[in-house]
């Protein structure tokens, strides 16, 4: 029995939501996302909640219930507060910088990383060693800060590179004499 799955999700005020043809859409002051819905999974809306319960007793069914009332939680989220990723830039001379929809960074490379960034997702460097990732689609910021991440992954030597705020570095101890 899933005890994530057993509790609806709350919809808070200015936020609606609608199912027609299979899609769960939401619709809220941060914008509209919507989600295809599973067979196995029967979606209600009553009494200012969604409630996610399984269809019949498959082993399928059981699965997917947990994970569908999360990505039910996540599309309200979204479309009421937002998703933010913070990441931060460790190393002499690397930096960022964003310049409209492209992302400019300077990674110690011969030449410049410059990332497109994607439709529906804000990105902000308030100074040159840290950029937010905002927007309303959890897994689309998460993508993107993840792409973003790959080009320097933190070393464990000096933790240069580029991490996630509040993400521990396990650091080695370099070589003896």
């Amino acid at each position: 029995m899933s005890r994530i799955g057993k509790r609806a999700v709350a919809i808070p005020g200015g936020v609606t939501a609608n199912i027609e043809d299979s899609t769960l859409s939401v619709k809220g002051p941060k914008g509209t996302l919507s989600m295809g819905m599973v067979d196995d999974i029967d979606y209600k809306i009553e009494d200012g909640a969604i409630s996610v319960m399984p269809a019949n007793d498959s082993k399928r069914a059981r699965a997917f219930w947990g994970m569908q009332r999360t990505l039910v939680a996540n599309l309200v989220d979204g479309v009421s507060e937002g998703f933010t990723k913070v990441l931060e830039i460790t190393g002499v001379g690397y930096r960022a910088s964003a310049q409209g929809q492209k992302l400019k960074l300077q990674l110690g490379y011969s030449h410049d990383v410059d990332l497109d960034v994607p439709e529906g997702i804000e990105v902000k460097t308030p100074d040159q060693t840290t950029v937010e990732i905002s927007g309303n689609d959890k897994q689309a910021v998460g993508q993107f800060a993840a792409e973003v991440r790959q080009w320097r992954k933190p070393e464990p030597y000096k933790g240069k590179g580029i991490k996630y705020r509040g993400e521990y570095i396990f650091r080695k101890e370099g070589k003896k004499k």
